[in-house]
């Protein structure tokens, strides 16, 4: 049997007039669909380094804090199938964070080069997120749990 890769994802929460969820678009690939931060762990990397890390990656935000993990999923990838297994981390931005900018991922992962439209949308979302990625919002708060 083969192992599952072993990831994070961010659920990174702006609280304003209404509750805000960060989330990103590929600029040139809008095939790829609305997506929270979400990527691997690294051998010896904690997964709440982890998630820090990624949503700094793939966003450029340096202020959020994390808040707690919220579920673990066991799910293949929706292209490859291989099997995955991710940690939900409720993370919190600061009300000052930016309503929307675009950022480019730098260093040395699959990522890299690739432009990403970072925003705020109001929770909760009125479409659902690539490959199920807002499943567990509710978990955060039962409002903002997927509509029927």
């Amino acid at each position: 049997m083969t192992r599952p890769r072993i990831r994070v994802a961010a659920y990174v929460i702006r609280l304003r007039a209404v509750p805000e969820l960060l989330v990103f678009d590929h600029v040139g690939l809008p095939q790829a669909g609305t997506q929270v931060p979400a990527g691997g762990v690294r051998p010896g990397e904690e997964p709440e380094q982890a998630v820090l890390r990624e949503v700094l990656e793939e966003t450029g935000l340096r202020t959020a804090s994390v808040v707690e993990p919220l579920v673990v999923e066991d799910k293949p990838h929706p292209d490859t199938h291989q099997p995955r297994r991710t940690t939900y981390f409720h993370l919190q931005a600061p009300a000052t964070t930016a309503d929307a900018w675009t950022h480019t991922v730098g260093g040395a992962g699959e990522d890299t080069g690739l432009t990403f439209a970072c925003r705020f949308l109001p929770l909760p979302l009125e479409h659902p997120l690539a490959d199920d990625q807002d499943a567990w919002l509710g978990r955060i708060d039962p409002r903002w749990a997927r509509r029927p």
